[in-house]
């Protein structure tokens, strides 16, 4: 027991000095003397805010880096803009531009259309497979040009 506190008062006794050296050695290694530390620590401690963080007061001042006159005209430029508040498809469809040849479309929907047994589907009827042996006549009519 004796063995601990004698080294626990030599380790306080070795920071002790360590602290009181530093100290001397801060004081005086700066060009200035301990009256303008002090004179600048006494301002520092009754300066305004000096302990909010920055933004916690509210948004710092605005200052623009671009130019007024620049922005005034692009915001006017913008302001009579045709359709500019208006999304895409509120004042109807787009126009429609068909990619395909009109002529073979319309063939293709007309044998669609008159295909027999173009309602019927495979699970239309119980366990069958429709097979249809009919012609389309369309299709027919075509081939027969």
């Amino acid at each position: 027991m004796k063995t601990s506190q004698l080294a626990l008062s030599t380790v306080c006794a070795a920071f002790a000095v360590l602290a009181v050296t530093t100290t001397a050695q801060a004081q005086q290694s700066g060009s200035r003397s301990r009256a303008e530390v002090e004179a600048e620590a006494v301002a520092a401690a009754h300066a305004p805010n000096q302990n909010v963080t920055r933004g916690s007061r509210g948004a710092d001042p605005f200052v623009s880096s671009a130019d007024a006159e620049a922005m005034y005209k692009q915001a006017v430029d913008t302001a009579h803009a045709p359709n500019q508040n208006v999304t895409r498809g509120s004042r109807g469809p787009d126009p429609f531009t068909s990619q395909r040849d009109p002529a073979q479309v319309y063939q293709e929907a007309m044998a669609t259309a008159a295909a027999p047994d173009q309602n019927v589907t495979s699970g239309s009827r119980v366990n069958s497979k429709v097979v249809s042996t009919m012609q389309n006549p369309v299709v027919q009519s075509a081939q027969g040009k």
